[in-house]
């Protein structure tokens, strides 16, 4: 016989020669009993052999049902523990991240792919808000944020040096030489971000030329730095968000000088009250690495 019988007559068979009732095994598949001992019946006829004993009040298996049922049970048992193998595999843990709109658009966007790519089973979903995290009534796993790293109730990870320096199109990098000439430029700012520019140029000794409060403002970096990428003026960067375009020659630093912000940085924050879930270490200890930071640090 090559082709299957039905596998729902299969199925039907399987709970009654485990259970030896046909009503218990209704129970079990929320059918009634009469459809059970039809199910059986068709597989008996499929087979052309007969499975059970049917006596006034108890079931029993014939020797063909006996051994029928020990291949049934073989099958089942390698079906579940294949279903189970690949959910393990395909099911999707979701992992919640927030972090700067800068952040995420310059830098964490462009590198989750390689995260996606090395972790199917994690799906991250990532936020932006400049707004402070409260672990305790928000329902996030993790949240990149800048400051000192000194916050209370939290697990902190410094991520990254971050250092200031002023960036433009090639074409105006030509119109400077020393920070001076910045007074005859359009300076691009942050709202996030008032204080870079001054910053920048009290390091430079240049605050008495050049106002720092002069130009173009926008609400985020990552606007001041699309400016910039148009050559519309110099904007003030951190370092490490405009590297790609650095490095592809999309955008120049003129200066050597360069702000270093020390403490004061990323770092990546998660509750000190939770145990860390499995999804959560795996994500840490890959942005760690991205930054060539210790796992542990």
């Amino acid at each position: 016989m090559d082709r299957l019988p039905p596998l729902n007559a299969i199925r039907a068979f399987e709970v009654v020669a485990r259970r030896l009732s046909i009503t218990v095994a209704a129970e079990e598949l929320h059918v009634t009993p009469g459809a059970v001992s039809r199910q059986v019946r068709t597989l008996e006829d499929a087979l052309g052999l007969q499975l059970l004993v049917r006596g006034h009040r108890q079931i029993t298996l014939t020797r063909a049902g006996e051994e029928y049922y020990r291949g049934v049970t073989k099958a089942m048992d390698a079906l579940r523990d294949a279903t189970s193998r690949l959910t393990r595999r395909t099911r999707r843990t979701q992992l919640k991240i927030r972090a700067y709109t800068t952040f995420a658009m310059r830098w964490l966007i462009p590198r989750l792919s390689s995260f996606h790519a090395a972790n199917r089973g994690i799906e991250v979903l990532l936020t932006a808000s400049l707004d402070p995290v409260d672990f305790r009534r928000e329902d996030i796993d993790g949240a990149i944020r800048l400051g000192d790293g000194k916050w209370p109730d939290v697990n902190t990870y410094r991520l990254v040096s971050n250092v200031l320096t002023p960036v433009c199109s090639p074409a105006l990098a030509t119109a400077v030489r020393k920070a001076g000439d910045l007074q005859r430029q359009v300076l691009l700012h942050s709202i996030a971000r008032p204080d870079d520019w001054a910053f920048w140029l009290a390091a430079s000794k240049a605050e008495g030329e050049v106002d720092s409060r002069s130009g173009m403002t926008y609400q985020s970096s990552a606007m001041a730095y699309a400016a910039a990428l148009e050559g519309q003026g110099f904007a003030i960067a951190q370092r490490f968000l405009v590297e790609d375009d650095l490095a592809s020659g999309k955008l120049v630093a003129p200066f050597r000088k360069v702000v270093d912000m020390g403490d004061f940085t990323y770092y990546l924050l998660t509750p000190s009250d939770r145990k860390e879930s499995p999804s959560m270490a795996t994500f840490r200890k890959w942005l760690l690495a991205q930054f060539g930071e210790s796992a542990d640090s």
